[in-house]
């Protein structure tokens, strides 16, 4: 458990590295890819299904799914620290060990779902309020919260059971669950609303039965390798204490990095309604295209991880190179797409000429980014997969501190969206420059089973 002082940067790894690399890169960054997209694509069903009910129950179900994507955004660390401990274990050949880690974040996740679940069923209400519900939209709202809430348990079960697998090498598993899940949440939710008659109601509990079923299978296949590995399935205080301890941090960058988003969308909604919405949609199209980067940050988790744990300082380094060649490859072409397909997508958006217009500017600067967000996403994973979360959390906060003058500047600046996008991009090569730095140097390379 030491670090591993500076060294100077060594030359591209050789042809079969390479190799070997891009083959682990892409078995992990492929399946996690489709699990990243499955989820938004399948809400976008729900809401369809929802929407045919009315304008107040669509508005309703927005948002109190906003309010439940943003608590479980605020949980994802469940997944960041469980892949990261796990990977290491297996890197030091402990399976055993690795099973057990596992386990451990699974108790810490149920112990957290519990006061969250209650408090989200009993504020349900002020939630609603506080999101800007409308009189007539917010008793669908509060219906949606206080039965989702019931789906809380299973929801962050399936974030720390996600980062279990995905520390084990295996993001396969996690594409099937939630391919089926999602079909499954579907398929329930059509029947429950319409064919039962339970409108919104049916929808929340049409969501909690597929979470509860993914959970579970999930606990079935961990329950299974404890077993198979003489791993125990009580609770460790001393192990779930760890998995709070190395979460903490990478809480408080969630915390930083989603300030920075509702700060953004809070200036956009200053600069007037045709702003607003081409921000809405240049975000929508900044998700998705954070998903594809994200999938080799996820696979920089894992991989990392298990090099570190297996004192590989070498092979951690040549993987995270490699990783950032792929990163950065992504975002140019990402960045090219959005360039080039806009007479594709931006009709599909919205027809509105003044939209198109204020779109034309932050679509250009989103594209100019991509290659830098390429950079910043992989070494936010392999950060992340070393666990060198305490220094993930004081970037963050510094560059929220940077971000958040330059943004509340643009509407006395008059630069409007344009300005907008231009702090966006200074958010995001802040965070390039902390984590280049960071990565160049050897504090990170904390090697053995446990980072200490």
């Amino acid at each position: 458990m030491t670090a591993v002082p500076t060294e100077p940067t060594a030359g591209p790894p050789a042809g079969p590295s390479r190799r070997r690399h891009d083959r682990e890169i892409l078995a992990l960054a492929v399946p996690a890819f489709g699990a990243l997209v499955a989820e938004p694509l399948f809400l976008m069903a729900d809401s369809a299904i929802v929407g045919h009910l009315g304008t107040r129950q669509l508005a309703g179900v927005g948002v109190a799914s906003a309010a439940l994507t943003t608590a479980a955004g605020m949980f994802v660390f469940l997944a960041y620290a469980t892949t990261a401990a796990v990977a290491r274990r297996i890197g030091a050949g402990d399976r055993r060990g690795a099973v057990q880690q596992g386990v451990d974040g699974l108790w810490l996740a149920l112990g957290l779902s519990v006061p969250v679940a209650l408090l989200t069923a009993l504020l349900a209400p002020r939630v609603a309020e506080a999101l800007g519900a409308s009189p007539t939209a917010a008793p669908y709202a509060e219906t949606y919260l206080r039965i989702s809430a019931l789906g809380i348990p299973a929801m962050l079960l399936l974030l720390a059971a996600t980062g279990v697998l995905r520390g084990l090498q295996d993001t396969r598993t996690p594409l099937l669950v939630a391919v089926a899940g999602f079909t499954a949440n579907i398929g329930l939710n059509a029947g429950l609303v319409y064919g039962a008659g339970l409108g919104v109601a049916g929808s929340a509990w049409g969501t909690v039965l597929a979470q509860t079923g993914m959970a579970a299978v999930y606990l079935v296949v961990v329950v299974r390798g404890a077993r198979r590995e003489g791993a125990t399935l009580r609770p460790d205080a001393t192990g779930i204490r760890a998995g709070a301890r190395a979460g903490g941090p990478l809480l408080v960058r969630t915390v930083s990095l989603r300030a920075v988003l509702m700060i953004a969308t809070a200036v956009a909604a200053r600069l007037g309604d045709d702003q607003i919405a081409a921000h809405q949609v240049t975000m929508t199209l900044f998700s998705f295209l954070a998903f594809a980067l994200d999938a080799i940050a996820i696979a920089g988790q894992a991989i990392i991880g298990r090099y570190l744990g297996a004192s590989d300082v070498p092979g951690a380094r040549a993987a995270a190179r490699r990783m950032v060649e792929w990163g950065v490859g992504s975002g140019v072409v990402l960045g090219l797409l959005v360039v080039l397909a806009r007479p594709l997508y931006v009709p599909l958006f919205t027809p509105d000429p003044a939209v198109q217009g204020q779109l034309s500017t932050a679509l250009l600067l989103l594209a100019l980014t991509q290659p830098v967000a390429g950079l910043v996403f992989v070494l936010d994973g392999v950060l992340m997969g070393a666990g060198d979360g305490p220094y993930l959390a004081r970037a963050a906060l510094a560059t929220l501190a940077v971000f958040v003058p330059a943004a509340l500047a643009v509407p006395p600046s008059g630069t409007g969206l344009a300005g907008l996008w231009w702090a966006m991009n200074l958010f995001m090569l802040v965070r390039a420059a902390f984590l280049v730095r960071r990565a160049r140097g050897g504090s990170w390379l904390v090697t053995g089973a446990v980072r200490t």
